[in-house]
């Protein structure tokens, strides 16, 4: 019996989903916005608040879902998953409590304190806007300024990187925060595991960099992801393979201290000098990792699922040997002032040439944070659409992303040093560094 499947969300993260899924099942879609790409993919669209749990349970019930998969972590954080369950569609996707190991940073880090998960840095939590900034004073090196609640990756400030002491303080009295948590500075460079989780049973994708900074260089404010990539083995070319595997031990250690958990796990990590490290953890699809790991998952995803739900094993993941590389076109101004309801356009049809002449090269396009309306495509506050290119090896897939770049217009920007051989070589040199 084919299953069907409702997938809540509408970015470039459930795109990736949605073509992984819409092969293997009836696939049906809820979000906010209407993703074209999704659209496409689906067999039935709904607009509806991605955090409305009556609307989204009652599409649900309309169409008969066996499964739900929920993407974005705010759905995560007003219970979808709870209220899925309630009325028997089975989601992959935590609870609003167990996703509280990324919506409440405070909870996270006391939940690896007291559970005593592997790579935790030291940290305080307060609730007192001037005990904090006397922390800050009395602190002996540079801290991480993070809000204990969701920011969409744009609320942490960086002490010694981003703000001085001073700034920082400022930040702490004036960004509008309840809580904040304040923990050591993570020196090295930054990578990122997904994981299936159910059961507790633990399923590890390839290892990916994100590159969160706005501009070239890994200048400017931190974005939702402006791009990333990943190698044709699990590792990535600055990572050994003990490097993986503790940042997997550093997986399963959290779900054996969280057994009920189910869902995506993500781990986003920083090899230091000092070894792996937490930098935190997501209840969810990393957006823009799904679309270099998903693509590349030769498991068909939908039978994940279906494990879970019966309670059968997970199956073994078998991934392609490729290199990936996905490049993120953002409206102008994004993040500080995005030039929200400008309407652009999209050159599809450059996507698909992009690696013509280059192997048995690929190229995707993954529409994210736009509109579809009548008239056309219109940008929303955040990234409109990505590009990954697929290749053997990571300076190729480069080339394709690049290539496939072409499809966006006018009005839209780029990090285009992501992928790149002397970003990628500045990592590798970073590391060996660190290590002495």
């Amino acid at each position: 019996m084919s299953e069907t499947v409702l997938l809540v969300g509408g970015g470039g993260r459930e795109h990736a989903v949605a073509r992984s899924l819409a092969d293997d099942c009836d696939l049906y879609a809820c979000a906010s916005n209407r993703n074209p790409g999704i659209v496409a993919l689906a067999d039935g669209f709904k607009s509806v608040e991605e955090t409305d749990t009556e609307a989204v349970v009652a599409y649900a019930e309309s169409v008969d879902a066996t499964l739900a998969v929920v993407g974005p972590e705010a759905a995560l954080a007003a219970g979808v998953a709870d209220a899925l369950a309630e009325v028997g569609v089975y989601t992959f996707g935590p609870t609003a409590e167990a996703a509280r190991i990324e919506t409440d940073k405070a909870y996270q880090r006391r939940f690896m304190q007291e559970e005593s998960i592997p790579g935790c840095p030291d940290f305080a939590v307060f609730e007192d806007r001037d005990a904090a900034c006397q922390y800050v004073d009395a602190y002996d090196g540079d801290l991480v300024v993070k809000p204990a609640g969701l920011t969409g990756g744009k609320g942490v400030k960086v002490m010694g990187d981003q703000v001085d002491a001073e700034e920082a303080k400022a930040y702490i009295r004036e960004g509008g925060h309840d809580r904040v948590v304040l923990e050591e500075r993570l020196v090295g460079e930054e990578f990122t595991v997904q994981a299936f989780v159910a059961n507790g049973e633990v399923r590890p994708t390839p290892a990916v960099q994100d590159h969160k900074r706005a501009y070239e260089g890994d200048e400017g404010p931190n974005t939702g992801g402006m791009g990333s990539y990943s190698d044709a083995t699990l590792e990535l070319p600055f990572m050994t393979a003990d490097d993986y595997a503790d940042a997997v031990s550093i997986l399963e250690a959290t779900v054996d201290a969280l057994p009920e958990y189910t869902g995506v796990l993500y781990g986003q990590f920083m090899l230091t000098a000092a070894g792996v490290k937490v930098v935190e953890f997501n209840a969810r699809f990393g957006d823009p990792e799904a679309m270099n790991t998903l693509p590349v998952l030769e498991t068909p995803f939908v039978d994940v699922l279906a494990a879970a739900r019966d309670d059968d094993p997970l199956p073994e993941l078998s991934f392609a040997p490729r290199a990936t590389v996905c490049k993120y076109a953002v409206p102008a101004g994004y993040p500080t002032d995005p030039d929200a309801g400008a309407r652009i356009e999209v050159d599809e049809a450059s996507v698909d040439a992009a690696a013509a002449g280059k192997g048995d090269a690929d190229a995707l396009l993954f529409y994210a944070s736009v509109d579809e309306r009548e008239d056309g495509l219109y940008t929303t506050t955040s990234r409109s659409f990505a590009v990954v290119g697929f290749a053997d090896d990571i300076e190729t897939a480069e080339a394709v992303a690049e290539e496939a770049l072409s499809a966006a217009g006018d009005g839209l920007r780029i990090r285009h040093d992501i992928g790149k051989a002397d970003l990628v070589q500045s990592r590798i040199d970073h590391v060996e560094e660190l290590r002495g």
